[in-house]
């Protein structure tokens, strides 16, 4: 064998070995380590094996069939497979989606919710339906009818703005015009001439409202020296009275404490003027009996009648 043929396969073999190393890498990444879904959805939007799954815009699998399903065939059986350790939860949502405008549809699933239960492998992603093109055509076409409709109603009403703006500046012509202009004028004039005549008044006005309140400053000014005067020749005699109210009260608890000290000797005190009393009682009795008793300590005898 000759040299150029020794390269040669040497060469095809090691585009061999690279070729077999790339296929290996390949169907490790996308078939040892993916995990199998579904979803479905009633519009597909030109989904074919092999299109891209995204998973919050990165790319994280591949669909690996699109068919109608056996048990609702008005909708679409997909079947994919995502990188092993995608986060899928029951809070993500597959929905039709682009990974750009140049290329074809892809499946686009939401990231949901970091507190959801993770889905297992094989389960069902939960779906949104996107809004087909003929869908998106018929709501444009009903836009367009409705904003036609719109159009006309909007030149109608603008004919009658602009009849009205019209009438506007016809009636501010005339409101504006020569007659009206010359009895602003003459207001204007009378103005100017009220102001000029009773322009000295209002500053004899203002000079007396100045002398007034300077007046009136000095007022306060004496009152407050008066009030500050009087105040601490009354705050003295506030005091005294106050001193005086003290004394008054210490003597009255004096006598009370007098007074109580001495009960037993106003009862007999008491006791003594009523039997004083009593005695006197009796006294003037028997003076009314035997007035004689005042003159004579005894009693005469009686005289005997003459026989």
């Amino acid at each position: 064998m000759t040299t150029e043929a020794k390269v040669g396969a040497f060469v095809l073999g090691c585009f061999a070995i690279l070729a077999f190393t790339v296929v290996y890498l390949l169907n490790a990444q996308f078939s040892g380590g993916t995990v199998p879904y579904r979803t479905y959805l009633r519009y597909a939007g030109g989904l074919e094996p092999g299109a891209s799954v995204l998973f919050g815009g990165i790319t994280a699998g591949k669909i690996t069939a699109v068919r109608p399903w056996s048990t609702d065939p008005t909708r679409i059986e997909i079947l994919l497979e995502v990188k092993q350790g995608t986060p899928l939860n029951e809070k993500s949502v597959a929905k039709l989606g682009l990974t750009s405008i140049m290329n074809s549809a892809s499946l686009s699933i939401t990231t949901g919710s970091n507190d959801a239960k993770r889905l297992p492998s094989g389960s069902s992603i939960p779906s949104q339906e996107a809004a087909s093109i003929d869908e998106i055509a018929g709501k444009m076409a009903t836009v367009a009818d409705n904003a036609n409709a719109l159009i006309v109603q909007v030149q109608g009403e603008l004919q009658g703005i602009s009849g009205d703006a019209r009438n506007l500046l016809a009636n501010l012509n005339t409101v504006t015009g020569p007659p009206t202009q010359q009895k602003i004028q003459a207001v204007l004039d009378h103005v100017n001439n009220l102001l000029a005549t009773e322009g000295p008044k209002i500053d004899r006005i203002s000079d007396q409202l100045v002398s007034l309140s300077q007046h009136a400053d000095d007022t306060i000014q004496n009152v407050n020296g008066t009030v500050t005067d009087i105040r601490e020749p009354a705050r003295k005699d506030l005091a005294e009275l106050q001193d005086t109210l003290l004394q008054a009260k210490k003597l009255l608890a004096d006598m009370q404490v007098m007074v109580r000290a001495n009960d037993y000797k106003i009862d007999d005190t008491v006791e003594n003027l009523r039997e004083a009393t009593e005695n006197l009682d009796q006294l003037t009795d028997s003076v009314k009996q035997r007035p004689w008793s005042l003159v004579r300590i005894r009693q005469p005898k009686e005289r005997k009648v003459p026989q």
